[in-house]
């Protein structure tokens, strides 16, 4: 192989940051609401919709702008819902299902972004408010328990959007609402908590836990929680893992606890608690793989809602605080924007006031520093390739992210003749091992790549952000399909 300009290894210092995120007022929404939903669409925009103001139910939906930070109205559910589930489906379309307008609701209805409209699809077999729902990825949606005028009904559902119909797929074990439902990376479903009929649970508060097989269409147990816990919040975690965190029950009242479930083992272990306990609040999965959890009510007696938020960090399993929302609230909603920003919407206040307003939390920006690998060569066929080396960890710490780039046609811009049109960029360990692969960066990590900041400019530019352990690492960057040129490999160091 030869290498191009091959330098000696540089160890990385990593610095150390608080995280002291900034939440900022946005437009407010034309009308208060609670108990709503908040859906991201394909074009950036945030699709709120349904909810319950205090006195009534809203039909009304609104579409939020993050361009403009304002609201503007669409078109009108029919019925008005709350207490509901909405979907985004593969081609673009938002599926409402189920809610409560006082009458638990069967029935299910489409938005249309292109048309702004809503129109009706196939109803439920059961009514049910308080259910989850899940995107399953053959495209049909997963809708499971909750609770009606009956109890609580331990069907489950499946939609197809190519029919609009529902048919049934097994039943919980136990029936239950209130819980969290999460599509893990084997395509399986993780049912956990909840609420159930009374003699299910110390006072009908669950710690079971169950998996939804979409190949079988069964339901099995799994581990169960070490709490009960109802509305509590579940988060995917980039290693595959499941965050729980925070929720109630009868006898620890607001949960200030948290839990991870292993999908390899079935198990449950506790992990770090959360600063404040909270019930009914919002948890985030940030591009840096950080977890945000924001207000919710708090454990007191009068179940006030709360101005506090805080960031859950996977690598030492400990919570930290972040800034402040600039208004108490609770079942409210919590979208992640393209920006990497979070808008939090509406919700409920410390008085029980339903809420328009809407803020913008702004991560701190991450510190990046230039590592000192930073290269120029000709990249050419075969084996001849450009290649730089660098070790992980000379400050003692025992991982950072790191970004690495392979730059090619941008070049041009600063008067570089002949550049390597399509780069692609490999990294391997210390033995020589690939452990991770890039050819044009917006194929994977694009949202996680664009939040650093060291997005390349142009399509064809290959990027990794990788976390790795201390230890020596090379980049390879090569030309695909046998193309040849002027190539830049970088590598930057997040945190």
């Amino acid at each position: 192989m030869n290498y191009k300009f091959l330098f000696p290894f540089f160890a990385l210092a990593v610095s150390a940051f608080a995280d002291v995120g900034v939440f900022n007022n946005t437009g407010s929404l034309a009308t208060a609401r609670s108990y709503h939903t908040a859906t991201l669409l394909p074009n950036g925009e945030v699709l709120v919709a349904g909810g319950y103001d205090g006195n009534s139910y809203p039909a009304s939906t609104e579409l939020y702008d993050p361009a403009s930070g304002t609201w503007t109205g669409t078109g009108s559910l029919n019925p008005a819902r709350a207490g509901h589930t909405a979907t985004l489906l593969p081609n673009g379309k938002v599926l409402v299902a189920g809610g409560y307008n006082g009458s638990y609701l069967a029935s299910a209805e489409l938005y249309d972004p292109a048309s702004g409209t809503w129109a009706a699809t196939g109803s439920l077999a059961s009514a049910r408010a308080g259910h989850t729902a899940t995107l399953l990825p053959n495209g049909k949606v997963l809708v499971a328990g909750g609770f009606n005028n009956s109890g609580y009904p331990a069907s489950a559902e499946l939609y197809d959007p190519a029919s609009g119909t529902w048919t049934g797929t097994g039943s919980l074990n136990p029936a239950r609402a209130g819980h969290t439902a999460t599509l893990l990376p084997n395509g399986k479903v993780l049912v956990a908590g909840g609420q159930g009929e009374a003699g299910q649970g110390s006072n009908s508060y669950l710690a079971s836990a169950e998996l939804y097989d979409p190949a079988l269409g069964t339901w099995t147990a799994t581990g169960s929680l070490a709490s009960a816990r109802y509305f509590p919040t579940a988060t995917l975690l980039p290693n595959g893992k499941v965050l729980v965190a925070g929720g109630y029950n009868d006898t620890s009242g607001y949960l200030s606890s948290a839990e991870l479930y292993d999908p390899t083992s079935g198990t449950w272990t506790v992990t770090g608690n959360m600063n404040s306990a909270r019930e009914r609040h919002t948890a985030t999965l940030l591009p840096n793989g950080r977890v945000l959890v924001a207000a919710g009510f708090t454990a007191n007696n009068t179940a006030s809602a709360s101005v506090s938020t805080e960031l859950y960090d996977p690598a030492s399993g400990t919570w930290t605080g972040t800034g402040s929302l600039n208004t108490a609230r609770s079942a409210h909603t919590a979208t992640l924007l393209p920006s990497s920003k979070v808008l939090v919407a509406a919700g409920v206040d410390n008085n029980s006031n339903v809420l328009a307003s809407a803020e913008l939390y702004t991560p701190t920006p991450t510190h990046v520093a230039l590592l000192n690998i930073s290269t120029r060569a000709h990249v050419g066929t075969g084996s001849d390739v450009l290649i730089a080396g660098f070790i992980v960890g000379g400050n003692g710490s025992a991982s950072s992210r790191v970004v690495v780039r392979a730059i090619g046609p941008s070049l041009s811009t600063f008067g570089i003749t002949g550049t390597l049109q399509d780069p692609t960029l490999e990294i391997h360990d210390g033995t020589g091992a690939l452990i991770a692969s890039n050819n044009d960066w917006k194929t994977s990590q694009q949202a996680a790549i664009t939040a650093t900041g060291l997005a390349p400019t142009n399509d064809k530019e290959s990027a990794i952000l990788i976390t790795l352990g201390a230890g020596q690492y090379t980049a390879v960057v090569k030309g695909n399909g046998g193309t040849q040129g002027v190539a830049v490999v970088e590598a930057y160091i997040l945190d």
